[in-house]
């Protein structure tokens, strides 16, 4: 209710951050589309140069993304910054999109109503109530739609979001979206892979043990079903925002599909949305970050995204990680990355994911001067993917 007061007073009062050359309005500034593939090869934010690639492999994009560069309060006097957000879907879009659309906002909403003289800063507090706000949110909307779209109760999204502000670097993750970090080894000048994000994948031992000890009396929390460990059989990753019929008991009904229900009802959520959140100084040896969905990292190793991003020119770096990870999709199903090309959305979906990828160069002669104030920018991953093969 706080919350919904504050974005009543504030919502007059703020702009979209998108006027300057690198808006997403119109032309080459918004990115380019090419039938399943979209990207934006290069651009410059606040703190350095970035570089997009999105390409759809399910009949609907379930990936959404977003790269946000300027004010990151909605106070005048905020810090400057680079918001990203990688947004994995499953199940439907509808998660991923409305996560799109509102946590960036949230943050901005969230951060304004707490900023005071003695504190300027973004704040790990600040990231995890955007993230339960954008929940509570959907959930309503779940709730609004429940009589005429059950369905959107089993939707949900891995949400992954990265802020560079005043030197920090925060990182926020619900779900198993990665970020790598490319550091330079001072003592052997190589440049190292560094995985910033914890992941909420039940394939890992520890995520496995968070939830039995959070639910002690049910021996299903965890079911391995055909070789893949899956929380009460159903889904992969233990947090996320959306899947409301995992944490709201009133939606483990008809008409929702039988296939989604539990034969029992639940007195706590079974799924989290709150995010595993790390903050660290940004230093001159980091050289750059690599956010991408799970999509990519099926196929590429930490090390090996980070060794293809440093050897490689920055123009179109984001398209040629993608290219690497669809060339290693085609070659585990003994197929040349010709013929991938040729398969269409829906069928792709056998071969690899949906992937997104953002890549931020780190400027530190620009993050030092933490109040410059860089290009105001706003991009939303994928706009305009049509939807055809031939990427």
């Amino acid at each position: 209710m706080v919350l919904m007061n504050v974005m009543r007073i504030v919502a007059p009062c703020w702009r979209p951050s998108v006027e300057g050359e690198n808006s997403s309005r119109g032309g080459d500034a918004s990115g380019r589309a090419d039938g399943l593939l979209w990207y934006k090869d290069s651009g410059h934010h606040v703190s350095g140069e970035f570089s997009m690639a999105v390409i759809q492999a399910n009949n609907l994009l379930e990936d959404c993304s977003q790269l946000e560069s300027g004010p990151m309060s909605l106070v005048d006097s905020g810090p400057q910054g680079t918001f990203v957000g990688v947004y994995d879907g499953h199940g439907g879009p509808e998660a991923a999109r409305f996560v799109n659309q509102h946590l960036f906002q949230n943050i901005k909403t969230i951060h304004g109503a707490e900023f005071t003289s003695e504190n300027h800063g973004m704040s790990a507090d600040v990231i995890n109530k955007a993230f339960l706000a954008t929940e509570e949110s959907f959930l309503s909307l779940v709730e609004q739609q429940w009589n005429v779209k059950p369905q959107i109760a089993s939707v949900g999204a891995c949400c992954l979001v990265g802020i560079l502000c005043n030197g920090y670097l925060y990182i926020a993750n619900a779900g198993d979206s990665r970020v790598v970090l490319g550091r330079l080894d001072k003592s052997s000048k190589e440049v190292k892979a560094i995985q910033l994000s914890y992941e909420h994948n039940a394939s890992m031992k520890s995520v496995r043990e968070e939830l039995h000890s959070l639910h002690p009396d049910d021996p299903q929390i965890v079911v391995l079903k055909h070789k893949v460990w899956r929380v009460k059989g159903l889904i992969q990753v233990s947090r996320s925002i959306g899947d409301a019929y995992l944490k709201r008991t009133e939606f483990n009904r008809e008409p929702l599909l039988a296939k989604f229900r539990l034969p029992e009802p639940f007195s706590k959520p079974i799924l989290k949305a709150e995010p595993t959140i790390a903050v660290q100084k940004v230093c001159p040896e980091d050289l750059f970050l690599i956010f991408a969905s799970d999509g990519l990292w099926e196929h590429l190793s930490n090390q090996e995204a980070v060794d293809i991003v440093n050897n490689c020119p920055r123009n179109g770096i984001a398209r040629k990680l993608l290219k690497a990870a669809l060339r290693e999709a085609a070659k585990k199903r003994e197929m040349r990355y010709s013929d991938l090309k040729k398969i269409d959305r829906g069928v792709r979906r056998h071969f690899h994911d949906d992937i997104t990828i953002i890549i931020l160069f780190l400027d530190s002669h620009l993050i030092s001067r933490s109040c410059s104030r860089g290009p105001l920018i706003s991009i939303r991953g994928g706009n305009g993917i049509t939807g055809s093969a031939n990427n």
